[in-house]
C-alpha cells in the first residue's frame, strides 16, 4: 500500500464515521470514483499529489488530496455546509494510518466553491494537506 492510499482510506473512514458528516452526505456517497453526475449529495475523493518533504532519510511525504463536494442546488449553500463539516471532522485530530505509515500532520488547507456550468449542481473542492512518514 502506498502512503497516498493509506491516507485516502483513513480520511474516508473518518468522514463516514462522523454522524455530523453522514447526516449531510450518506456514507455510501463518500467514495473514490470518476463518474458524472455524482450521487446527490456526494463527496468524491479526487486528485492528489505527493512530494518529498525534504527529510534526509527520504521517508516523509507531503500529500495533497482534493475532495469534491457535489450537491444538487441552485446556490452554493449546501456545498459550503458540507465542506465546513468535513473541515471540522478532518481537523479534529490526525488520522491513524495503516501499519507502516504515520501521519505527522493533516489539515484542510483550502476550500473553493464553483458553480457547475449546467446550473444544476453546486461544487466545492476541499484540499487536504498531510505529512506522512513511511515507517516500514
Amino acid at each position: 500500500m502506498s502512503a497516498e492510499l493509506a491516507l485516502q482510506k483513513a480520511i474516508r473512514e473518518r468522514l463516514i464515521s462522523s454522524a455530523a458528516m453522514t447526516a449531510l452526505v450518506p456514507a455510501e456517497n463518500i467514495l473514490d470514483r470518476n463518474e458524472r453526475p455524482a450521487p446527490d449529495p456526494a463527496i468524491i475523493i479526487g486528485e492528489g499529489q505527493s512530494v518529498d518533504d525534504g527529510a534526509i532519510s527520504r521517508n516523509r511525504l507531503r500529500i495533497y488530496m482534493d475532495l469534491h463536494v457535489w450537491k444538487r442546488e441552485e446556490a452554493l449553500t449546501g456545498a459550503k455546509l458540507i465542506a465546513s463539516v468535513a473541515r471540522a471532522v478532518l481537523n479534529m485530530r490526525r488520522p491513524v494510518l495503516a501499519p507502516g505509515f504515520h501521519c505527522a500532520d493533516c489539515f484542510v488547507s483550502s476550500s473553493r466553491f464553483l458553480r457547475d456550468p449546467s446550473g444544476e449542481f453546486s461544487h466545492g473542492v476541499v484540499t487536504i494537506e498531510a505529512v506522512v512518514e513511511v515507517t516500514a
